[in-house]
């Protein structure tokens, strides 16, 4: 029979093997794969401000709203400023879909964890999963929009095979989707229809008058491809007044043309020559 002394050590040693097996066990399998996106993928699924971006851009996209509508004169269309021919059109408001609507960031975390990086198979094998969930506060505001009699249209870089599955994904999440039309506007559905969207706003921008747009992407609101930084942030002050009025942008520091921008959209750099720009890019003030 044990002493009460004898039963303590044993209690003793116990929680230290315990304790040191549950250590090694974390060790070995929370390994973090390594990966440029892992913290920015993190922020993304985990940070309550990201939600909080989300829903200062469509709090005050609703707010602003019915002054939208009530002025005829009110676009955020470059196109229709300049022409000037837009004010008995209908009111229509235009998003992006990825990471403006749909948070794909199980897809990116998928990546991460089996060591890979975006690839288009694995890419359209996610959209056709049609489980991305919805961005916090898209939801409430396109159905607002649309019981105001604005149309909501959906101008989405991914391809027009995966179309059929987005749409059940927006059904599913609660999107206002029409029965009656398409507006769900894809890359590739038209000849012309490209990855600059130019072509699809133009189409929209014909009969309707654009009030608002949203996007994580400076090419959501006006053409940007291949342009370098300076000009990109030319183009930000050019349009200062716009952004939280007309134009909402989100947060996505996991991928987008901004990364691009970082090496003057040169594909054929090395690693060595992208982690030197990388470096340099890197602003001390010294």
């Amino acid at each position: 029979m044990y002493s009460n002394k004898s039963i303590y050590v044993i209690l003793f040693l116990g929680l230290i093997s315990s304790a040191c097996s549950t250590s090694q066990n974390v060790t070995t399998s929370g390994t973090i794969p390594l990966n440029k996106t892992t913290q920015a993928t993190l922020w993304v699924q985990n940070a309550a401000e990201y939600k909080a971006h989300a829903l200062q851009a469509y709090n005050t996209a609703e707010r602003m709203l019915p002054l939208a509508i009530e002025d005829s004169y009110w676009t955020a269309s470059i196109n229709q400023e300049e022409n000037q021919n837009f004010s008995s059109l209908p009111p229509a408001v235009i998003l992006d879909i990825d990471e403006t609507v749909l948070d794909n960031s199980p897809f990116q975390a998928r990546m991460i964890k089996q060591g890979k990086t975006f690839n288009v198979e694995d890419w359209n094998a996610w959209c056709n999963q049609a489980e991305a969930d919805a961005i916090t506060g898209a939801v409430a505001f396109t159905n607002y929009a649309k019981e105001h009699g604005v149309t909501i249209f959906y101008i989405s870089n991914r391809s027009h095979e995966v179309e059929y599955a987005t749409r059940k994904n927006l059904i599913e999440q609660g999107f206002p989707v029409s029965d009656d039309m398409d507006n769900i506007m894809t890359n590739g559905e038209e000849p012309e229809w490209n990855s600059s969207k130019i072509q699809r706003r133009n189409v929209i921008e014909e009969n309707y008058r654009v009030i608002m747009s949203f996007g994580d992407d400076f090419n959501d609101f006006l053409p940007a491809k291949e342009m370098t930084q300076q000009e990109r942030y030319n183009l930000l002050l050019e349009n200062a007044d716009k952004f939280g009025e007309r134009w909402f942008v989100f947060p996505n520091p996991v991928y987008g043309s901004w990364e691009d921008a970082l090496f003057d959209f040169n594909d054929d750099l090395t690693e060595e020559e992208r982690n030197r720009i990388l470096n340099n890019r890197l602003n001390t003030k010294n």
